[in-house]
């Protein structure tokens, strides 16, 4: 499978696309895009909780990076930025925590050059369709300066280079990195698995660790290479606590989704080698093999190194004024349709995508009513040495 030209959220902005399902990225700073506002609303109160725990990570990467260099401009890169209002909610909380240091020492806001990227299928057009409403929201929460924010697109993958050598001070990613290059090889003994699961065997566990030791470590050397003296990221990337990469914390969304998939194998809907034959280019990887590779890769200095959960439903322990609690299998269920429809399209053909989520929405439903059901985020802010 060729994952670059396959690998891209659901694009436009429609029931299914990722920009209305993109329940564990930042906070969406309004509805405008909504067509099911029960979706939206769960969607906010999760996007809540993420940001409410990676916006001072951000802020304090970069307060260090402008208070140690005092730079005239600001090259920022979001690596993984997919498509919808998510994408600039996050350019929005990076210039707005520039603006506080700013302010802070009495400075003028720098010009800041913002280079969103993603795979050349990602849907770039909405992105800059929202750009205009983006500045006007940026003028009335900053006032003066927002005039000197830019805003380009870069398409391309992140695990190859993307910038002229040195040319960039601050990186962000955020839920990108669990997606590997491409399917590892050396899976054919993972029949009736579309991922790591518990009855994956050693061989199939160690090619996707090997897979992410390399991938992640040449991200690192070719951001290295971009980035300047000093120059930071900021990363988050879906993981798990676990010591065990086949653990439910991280594979269990997935085996869940399996089981759909093999039901109709069973009922003769889908055939048994197509799905032998399929699976995930995704590694959720734990907080110790991330700190490995970066200390391995050399080139930079670990600030801080976090790990918090998310619970799959929205409004777990939350109160819920539209009772969308009981719409919580429905709601995991578009949003993995929105990240996973592309790959399965891909190897399935598009027949039976409708059947798939179907089921797979009363099977998550099912399971998230009777145990806890979390996502375990990896964050790391880390600083290019000199």
């Amino acid at each position: 499978m060729e994952v670059v030209q396959v690998l891209c959220m659901k694009e436009g902005t429609g029931d299914s696309s990722y920009a209305e399902n993109s329940l564990l990225q930042c906070i969406i700073d309004d509805c405008r895009f909504s067509k099911n506002i029960s979706v939206t609303i769960s969607a906010l109160v999760v996007q809540r909780k993420v940001i409410s725990l990676t916006k001072p990570i951000i802020e304090e990467a970069i307060t260090n990076l402008y208070c140690n260099n005092l730079p005239a401009s600001l090259h920022i890169a979001d690596l993984g930025c997919s498509s919808g209002p998510n994408t600039l909610f996050v350019v929005s909380e990076v210039v707005t925590a520039v603006d506080k240091v700013c302010k802070k020492m009495g400075h003028r806001l720098p010009e800041i050059q913002v280079f969103l990227n993603d795979l050349p299928g990602n849907d770039f057009n909405s992105i800059f369709k929202s750009l205009p409403n983006f500045q006007k929201d940026l003028q009335k929460t900053m006032g003066a300066g927002v005039e000197s924010c830019f805003v380009t697109g870069v398409p391309g993958t992140f695990y190859g280079r993307l910038f002229p050598s040195k040319s960039l001070q601050f990186i962000h990613s955020s839920y990108s990195l669990q997606w590997l290059s491409q399917v590892p090889e050396g899976l054919e003994s993972n029949k009736g698995n579309i991922y790591m699961a518990s009855s994956s065997g050693p061989c199939v566990l160690k090619a996707y660790y090997q897979q992410f030791q390399k991938d992640f470590s040449m991200f690192l050397r070719y951001r290295s290479q971009e980035l300047v003296e000093g120059g930071s990221m900021v990363l988050t990337i879906l993981g798990r606590r676990s010591d065990d990469p086949s653990s439910k914390e991280c594979c269990y969304i997935w085996e869940l989704l399996a089981v759909a998939l093999n039901d109709m194998v069973a009922e003769g809907l889908i055939e048994e080698e197509k799905m032998d034959s399929f699976n995930i280019p995704n590694y959720t990887p734990s907080p110790t093999e991330v700190k490995c590779e970066v200390e391995k890769e050399g080139s930079f200095t670990i600030n801080r190194l976090e790990v918090f959960e998310v619970n799959w439903n929205a409004y777990h322990g939350e109160f819920c004024p539209l009772d969308a609690r009981k719409e919580g299998g429905y709601n995991v269920a578009k949003m993995m349709r929105a990240v996973a429809e592309a790959l399965l399209v891909s190897h399935f053909g598009d027949g039976i995508v409708d059947e798939v989520f179907s089921r797979y929405k009363n099977i998550v439903a099912d399971q998230m009513s009777r145990e806890k059901t979390e996502f375990v985020n990896v964050s790391i802010s880390i600083t290019r040495r000199g």
